[in-house]
C-alpha cells in the first residue's frame, strides 16, 4: 500500500510552504453519500502542487487520475487549510481543496482507491432514524467533563454553549450544517484519535474508538468541511442534480436528498417544492425498478438554470 505522508515534493511558497491538493469526491449510491478515498479508507486523493502542473486544477486532477484512474467532472474550490498543527511533518503546509460531485464508478490505481460511506467517518452525522445514541450516551458526558475541567468560568459556560449549539443538547434543534463546527468541537476535547497527534497530544484527551474512522494528516477535517458546503449548497442551488442518473423518480432524487443533509424530509412538501422550481420534467417512461407501481421518470431541466441566472433566484432543494 502506497502511503501518505505531508508532500516533502511539493512546490515551495514563500519561506519553505508547500501546497497540498486535496480532493473530497462525493456520490450518492443507492442512498447512502460517499466519498472517494485512498491508502485503506484513511485518506482522500491527494498529492503537492508541482512545477509542472499548469494550475491547482490542473494538478489535482492529475493526481486523482493517477491516483484512483477516475477522470474529474464538476469540481469547485472547498478550503485553504493552513494550521500548524494538522500537517503532521516539519514542514509547513497548506492544503488546497476542492469539492467534486460525481456518480459512482468502479476506481482502481496504486493508493487502493475506494467508496465509503462519508457516515463511517462521522457516524454522528446520519439523523435519518433520529439521533444516534452515541450523542447522548457518550458525547454528552464526555464534552460536559471537558466543559467541566475548564480553568475559569468564562470558558467552562463557553466550552458548554458551544456544545448546545453545536450538538443541539438541552432541546436546541440539530443544525445538519454544522459539521466542521462538531468536528473541531470533539477534536478539541480530545474525544477523536486525530486530536492525541501534534501539538494537540498530551492536552485533554479522552479519545474513543467508536467516534468514526480516522483519516491521515487533516483529511477528515477537510471532508467535514467538504460535507458542511455540501448540506448549505443544496439548500440554494440544484447541485444534488449531479450526483443524479439523467433520469431519475421524484423518490430516488428525495432519497438522495436526505442522504446528504442526513435528514429526513417531507414528501409531499418535498415534491411540491421541487414542482415549483420547475427544477424536472417527466420524460414519459416509468420505472420498474420500485418494489410496488410503476413510478414516472424525470429528468433535471439544465435550461433553468440560464433562465433563472437570468432573473438572479436562488434554487433551494432543501427540506420544507
Amino acid at each position: 500500500m502506497a502511503e501518505i505522508a505531508a508532500p516533502a515534493s511539493a512546490l515551495l511558497i514563500g519561506r519553505g510552504v508547500a501546497a497540498d491538493l486535496i480532493a473530497v469526491l462525493v456520490a450518492v449510491t443507492s442512498g447512502e453519500p460517499r466519498v472517494l478515498t485512498i491508502a485503506d479508507q484513511r485518506a482522500l486523493p491527494s498529492g503537492p502542487f508541482q512545477l509542472a502542473h499548469r494550475s491547482l486544477q490542473s494538478g489535482l486532477r492529475a493526481w486523482v487520475e493517477r491516483q484512483t484512474r477516475l477522470p474529474l467532472g464538476y469540481i469547485e474550490q472547498l478550503y485553504t487549510f493552513a494550521d500548524r498543527d494538522r500537517g503532521g511533518g516539519e514542514q509547513p503546509v497548506i492544503s488546497i481543496s476542492y469539492l467534486g460531485l460525481t456518480r459512482e464508478q468502479r476506481a482502481s490505481g496504486e493508493y487502493e482507491a475506494s467508496w465509503r460511506s462519508w457516515y463511517l467517518y462521522f457516524p454522528w452525522e446520519d439523523h435519518r432514524l433520529g439521533a444516534p445514541a452515541l450523542i447522548a450516551d457518550e458525547f454528552l458526558p464526555r464534552l460536559r467533563a471537558w466543559s467541566d475541567a475548564a480553568g475559569d468560568q468564562f470558558l467552562r459556560q463557553n466550552r458548554w454553549q458551544r456544545a448546545i449549539i453545536t450538538f443541539g443538547f438541552e432541546d436546541r434543534p440539530w443544525n445538519e450544517e454544522l459539521v466542521l463546527q462538531r468536528y473541531e468541537l470533539l477534536y478539541e476535547a480530545g474525544l477523536i484519535t486525530e486530536a492525541t497527534r501534534g501539538e494537540q497530544q498530551g492536552a485533554f484527551s479522552n479519545a474513543m474508538p467508536n467516534a468514526g474512522q480516522a483519516m491521515v494528516l487533516d483529511h477528515r477535517r477537510i471532508l467535514a468541511t467538504g460535507i458542511a458546503r455540501l448540506r448549505a449548497k443544496i439548500k440554494y442551488h440544484p447541485v444534488v442534480f449531479e450526483l443524479m442518473p439523467e433520469t431519475f423518480t421524484l423518490l430516488q432524487l428525495q432519497r438522495c436528498v436526505e442522504a446528504l443533509a442526513g435528514r429526513l424530509v417531507h414528501k409531499q412538501n418535498f415534491r411540491r417544492l421541487i414542482e415549483q422550481q420547475e427544477l424536472v420534467e417527466e420524460t414519459g417512461e416509468t420505472s420498474q425498478d420500485t418494489g410496488g407501481r410503476p413510478a414516472k421518470l424525470f429528468r433535471f431541466r439544465r435550461d433553468i438554470l440560464a433562465e433563472r441566472a437570468v432573473a438572479g433566484t436562488k434554487l433551494p432543494i432543501s427540506r420544507a
